[in-house]
């Protein structure tokens, strides 16, 4: 897609730094982000693509907007609650980037619906708050060489791991927990959590996409970055690939 001069005047920002500059914007513009929940994580996320110039987005969810949710998931208001996550999310980034091209998925991912989902998209976001589709979502991007962020929160505490699966010897969410955890139906709404958590590992996730997306060199490929909001405590653990680890022969399509 070409740069246009209304495109030059928008990112000028991004446009005069020489890491960046035109070539730089242009693959933002082009880029293919598939962003799987739109929670505390998602709508940062979103927004700030969005905002950064990225014209292709899929956007994942399945839940109604609760007056709950309102204190950490930043794209919507009082006026949206009972309306669908994905249909306000799409209006809210076309009114940050009209030229943006939103396909939106109103529902649940699973395994039978995500290689269809997912296909067309570089990159995938997984903003999603249980074990069992985190590991959906990977187990789909390590067969099909995806590239995975995943971000987790909890309390005051932040998790974010970013995957290349292009790479032939890449960990995996399953080198760090290789069985999903019974929590008993305990969730980040039951057990208490900080709202700026989520904008903080929004942000970062999209921060760390946009960093790729320009090939800068400094990532955090490989390592899993914890952030503790309470007392500013931000630390990197390399996450090696786990032998035993057998994704690939996890991942297969249901007939049910």
């Amino acid at each position: 897609m070409r740069v246009s001069s209304t495109d030059l005047k928008r990112y000028l920002a991004h446009v005069n730094l020489k890491n960046i500059g035109v070539i730089g914007q242009k693959k933002i513009i082009d880029s293919k982000i598939l962003i799987i929940g739109l929670g505390g994580i998602g709508s940062p996320v979103a927004t700030y693509l969005a905002a950064a110039g990225v014209k292709n987005i899929g956007i994942v969810d399945f839940d109604k907007i609760e007056i709950s949710n309102l204190h950490r998931q930043i794209l919507f208001s009082e006026k949206d609650i009972g309306s669908l996550k994905t249909k306000i999310t799409k209006k809210k980034i076309l009114e940050i980037n009209s030229k943006a091209r939103i396909l939106d998925f109103n529902l649940k991912i699973n395994n039978n619906n995500i290689i269809n989902i997912a296909k067309n998209f570089d990159y995938v976001i997984d903003g999603t708050d249980n074990f069992s589709t985190k590991i959906t979502i990977n187990d789909y991007c390590k067969k099909f060489k995806k590239k995975l962020i995943t971000g987790a929160i909890s309390k005051f505490t932040g998790h974010i791991f970013f995957f290349n699966f292009k790479k032939k010897k890449s960990s995996c969410l399953r080198c760090f927990m290789p069985e999903i955890p019974n929590l008993n139906g305990i969730d980040c709404q039951s057990e208490g959590i900080l709202g700026t958590i989520g904008g903080i590992v929004g942000t970062i996730i999209a921060n760390e996409t946009l960093k790729d997306i320009l090939n800068f060199k400094n990532s955090i490929i490989g390592k899993i970055l914890i952030i503790n909001s309470e007392n500013l405590n931000f630390k990197f653990v390399k996450l090696n690939k786990n032998k035993l680890c057998k994704t690939n022969c996890i991942y297969q399509r249901s007939n049910v």
